[in-house]
Parts: structure tokens; sequence; C-alpha cells
């Protein structure tokens, strides 16, 4: 099974700084493979806990290299949830690159355990009779120090429902659960490993 790498956030890295200097990011340093992914950027504020700024990836298998490739700017510079990440932003940047494995249906909207666990939710909105969907990554819950019901709630919530949430809606949920592996990298590091295999600093 592959596995989220340093190199793989390595290349995240690379693909920003490419854009932010009209190059083309140097070739990735990891295998080609057909999994979903997702890419996260934070951004360390004063020292303090990091903050999201921005995170897209993909449910569905995408070709690692392209998928990484495409989600490292997507994320960075289209979620639409944030301003898009400027240059001058880097030095503060973490990048965690996720590969999602293990899908399975749930029985309910209760069979998944915090911090094992990323969870999708697929349900029907009883107002506009409109299909809606939303997904936290395994980290999520657990870091925001919620219960599995206070997950569910924000989850109905970030997929865009506005109405009262019941215990029936909840019970309507068709619950998908996954897991994943994870490879966090800050600036500093990425910056340390560019030196380190290329011999010179990245050129932003």
């Amino acid at each position: 099974m592959v596995s989220a790498n340093r190199e793989m956030a390595v290349y995240c890295f690379d693909t920003l700084v490419a854009h932010y200097s009209s190059q083309d990011a140097p070739p990735p340093a990891f295998d080609e493979g057909q999994h979903p992914l997702f890419v996260t950027w934070k951004k360390l504020v004063n020292g303090g806990e990091p903050r999201l700024r921005g995170c897209i990836g993909t449910l569905e298998a995408r070709a690692l290299i392209n998928g990484f490739k495409d989600y490292a700017l997507t994320s960075a510079l289209k979620d639409r949830r944030f301003p898009p990440i400027q240059a001058k932003e880097l030095p503060y940047l973490e990048c965690t690159v996720s590969i999602l494995t293990d899908y399975e249906t749930a029985n309910n909207y209760l069979d998944w355990e915090v911090g094992k666990h990323g969870i999708i939710i697929e349900f029907t909105d009883p107002d506009y009779n409109a299909r809606r969907s939303a997904t936290y990554l395994p980290e999520v819950p657990a870091h925001e120090g919620w219960t599995k019901m206070e997950a569910i709630n924000s989850l109905i919530r970030k997929a865009g429902y506005n109405g009262t949430i019941t215990e029936s809606l909840r019970k309507r949920i068709r619950l998908t659960r996954y897991q994943s592996t994870l490879f966090t990298l800050q600036y500093s590091e990425y910056v340390s490993y560019v030196k380190e295999t290329r011999g010179s600093p990245p050129a932003v």
C-alpha cells in the first residue's frame, strides 16, 4: 500500500513555489499510483496553532503525480473559504498530504471512530430536495475535540444544509468511513530538504 510521504509534500511545495516563480516544478521523487488524495495548507501565525489556509482533494482515485500537482495549487489558491495564498506567506506554511484508504459503508451515522476514520456523509436536503455531501479527514474531529454527534452536525452544515438538524435527518445520512496516511512538512523543513538534495535553496 502507498503511504503519504515527505517527497509528496515536497512536490506540493515545489508546485506552489514554481507557480509563484513562473517556472516548472522539478520532477517528483515518488512513484506513480492511483489513490484518493488531499492537500492541506496551514499557516503558522505568531507562534500559535497553525491555521487552515486551504484544504481540497478528491474522494475518487487520481494519478498521484497529477493529483498532487493539481490539488497543491487548487487548495492554495482556490479554496473559496479563504483568500488565495500569496508568495510572501510561504515561510509560514506547512503542507499536509493525505492518501485515503479502506473505504467502508457504515451501518449508521455513528458507526465510526474519532481519530481513526475520515467520514463522508450524503443525504437529501428535505427543504430543497437536493443531494448534499461533505467530508472530514480523520484528523479533523479529533483536532477539534468533537464528539461523533458534534462532528456529524458540523458536517451537515459544511454540506450546505441550513435548516434545523433533527435526529430523523441524521438517521437518513449515508455515511462512508475511510482511513488515511498523512505527512506534514513545514516550509523550513522543505528548504532544508531542497538544499540537501539539490545543493541550493528553492528559487522563490
